[in-house]
C-alpha cells in the first residue's frame, strides 16, 4: 500500500469513527438520563409511602414533648404520697416510660432532631432533680417548687418542639 492508499483508507475510516463516537456519546447520555428519571420516580414513590409514617413519628414525638413539659407533667401526675423523693422518682419514671414507649420513632427522623428530643428529656429530668434538692419536705410543696422554678425559664420541651415543627416544614 502506498501513502495515497493509506490516506484514502484513513479518509474513509475517520467519518465512521467520528459518527460512532458521537452515537456512543448520545446513547450514553440517553441511558444516564433514563436511569436518573427511573431513580427519581422510584424516590418519589418511596416518599409517597414513607411521608405519612414520618409525619406520624414527628406527631408522636410532639405529643411526647407536650406530655413531658413541666406544667403538663406536674398537673397530670399527682403525688401518691407525701414523700417528696417518691414524687420526684415518679415524675422521672413517667418521663422515662413515655420516652421508652416512643423509642422506635427515631428511625423516621434525623439524628439532629432525635438528639434534641433526648436533650429536652434530659434537661427536664435535671430540672426536676434540681427542684428535688430544695429544702421542701412534702410532695405537694415539691410540686409547687418545680412549677415556680420553671415558670420564668424557656421549657426544654418547647425548644425541642419548635425544632420538630421546623423539621416537619422542611419535609414539604
Amino acid at each position: 500500500m502506498t501513502g495515497e492508499g493509506i490516506f484514502q483508507l484513513f479518509a474513509y475510516l475517520l467519518p465512521a469513527v467520528v459518527t460512532g463516537a458521537i452515537a456512543f456519546y448520545f446513547f450514553r447520555l440517553h441511558t444516564n438520563n433514563e436511569e436518573g428519571r427511573r431513580r427519581f420516580l422510584l424516590h418519589k414513590d418511596s416518599q409517597k409511602n414513607t411521608l405519612p409514617i414520618r409525619l406520624q413519628a414527628y406527631e408522636r414525638m410532639a405529643l411526647f414533648l407536650e406530655r413531658i413539659s413541666i406544667p403538663s407533667l406536674v398537673v397530670r401526675v399527682a403525688p401518691k404520697s407525701a414523700d417528696k423523693n417518691a414524687y420526684e422518682n415518679l415524675l422521672i419514671k413517667t418521663i422515662e416510660t413515655e420516652f421508652d414507649h416512643n423509642l422506635s420513632q427515631q428511625i423516621y427522623m434525623t439524628d439532629e432532631c432525635w438528639n434534641i428530643i433526648k436533650a429536652a428529656k434530659s434537661a427536664t429530668i435535671q430540672m426536676i432533680r434540681k427542684a428535688g434538692m430544695s429544702e421542701t419536705d412534702s410532695a405537694d410543696k415539691l410540686r409547687e417548687d418545680i412549677l415556680t422554678q420553671t415558670m420564668d425559664k424557656a421549657s426544654p420541651s418547647a425548644t425541642a418542639l419548635s425544632f420538630v415543627k421546623k423539621e416537619i416544614g422542611d419535609l414539604w
